[in-house]
């Protein structure tokens, strides 16, 4: 497949290298999640209740899942060979098993399921639901073991690696709860102040540090992990549904639904923007893997066909 550059409107420190078409899919594209020994990209076609799945080898869809009701989020388990869809139309999370992908079973969680998250050292699989909470999985049994109760419905979420702590974001409490895996429930609450809509969210351990994007005002916002003390903030683009990490190259990459990724570093207590690349209104989803050293881009149907844009890095 002949790449395609990106329009650019700085200096953006990566490149446009694929677009990846999803053929007839219709409506928002939600999350995605990879199965590295697989080579596969699984992508929650919301709009079209489905779920595609891309060939990383060749960058074509392989196949598609049909059937959910607003599919929202996707997690694939390595060990198991298991890929989970958590559907927001009615509650369930479907399992998908092995290379054929065949049913594995279901779990009625009750309301909007939502973003999944993967613990894969305690083999648990946790998904974000209802008016507020967090259901915990067993990956092996394949059944829900557990709840976690929130102050409000969670959105983004991330698993501290070198903890037991879960960080969530809940736009409607206009905070970040901080819950134990080991307790089973929230031990700290940290309000958000005046900022609102805080959706996307990662961590960036190596600096001790929780990176919430707002939506309104438009704003990436660094918190320390320990007291969740505002470390730093500046002015993104708007609309920001995904937030990544680069550690490699110490930036943090923002998907915005206004038709931009911006790039930042975060240095000497300050973000501050080095790229933004125009891509497609509406194309707010990404997900970066560094073990492939890729950026994707959910670009749904509208101004052209739905599909996936592919972008690499550059030092």
């Amino acid at each position: 497949m002949e790449p395609r550059a990106a329009q650019a409107v700085e200096a953006a420190p990566r490149q446009l290298v694929a677009k990846i078409p999803l053929g007839e899919v219709k409506g928002r594209i939600d999350h995605m999640a990879v199965d590295l020994p697989g080579q596969r990209l699984f992508v929650a076609e919301l709009g079209n209740g489905s779920v595609g799945i891309v060939d990383l080898k060749t960058f074509e869809v392989s196949g598609r899942i049909r059937g959910f009701r607003e599919p929202q989020g996707v997690g694939y388990v390595d060990s198991t060979g298991t890929l989970y869809v958590a559907s927001a139309g009615d509650g369930s999370v479907r399992l998908f098993r092995g290379r054929n992908l065949d049913q594995g079973g279901r779990i009625d969680l009750g309301e909007d399921a939502d973003n999944i998250r993967v613990d894969s050292p305690n083999n648990r699989v946790f998904v974000g639901y209802g008016a507020g909470a967090l259901a915990v999985i067993d990956a092996g049994e394949n059944r829900k073991i557990a709840d976690i109760a929130l102050d409000g419905h969670p959105e983004s979420f991330r698993l501290e690696s070198g903890g037991s702590r879960i960080f969530v974001n809940v736009p409607n409490a206009h905070a970040i709860d901080v819950a134990d895996r080991q307790r089973g429930g929230v031990v700290a609450r940290w309000p958000m102040g005046q900022s609102r809509e805080n959706f996307p969210m990662a961590l960036d351990e190596a600096s001790g540090q929780v990176l919430v994007v707002f939506r309104k005002p438009a704003t990436p916002a660094a918190f320390s992990m320990k007291d969740g003390s505002l470390v730093a903030s500046a002015r993104s683009c708007g609309d920001a549904d995904d937030v990544f990490v680069d550690a490699k190259r110490h930036r943090v990459y923002v998907s915005c639904g206004d038709g931009h990724l911006d790039v930042f570093v975060l240095e000497n207590g300050n973000f501050r923007r080095v790229g933004r690349t125009s891509t497609a209104p509406g194309a707010r989803t990404s997900l970066f893997v560094p073990e492939l050293d890729r950026l994707f881009l959910a670009v749904r149907a509208g101004h052209g066909d739905a599909a996936i844009w592919v972008y690499q890095p550059t030092p």
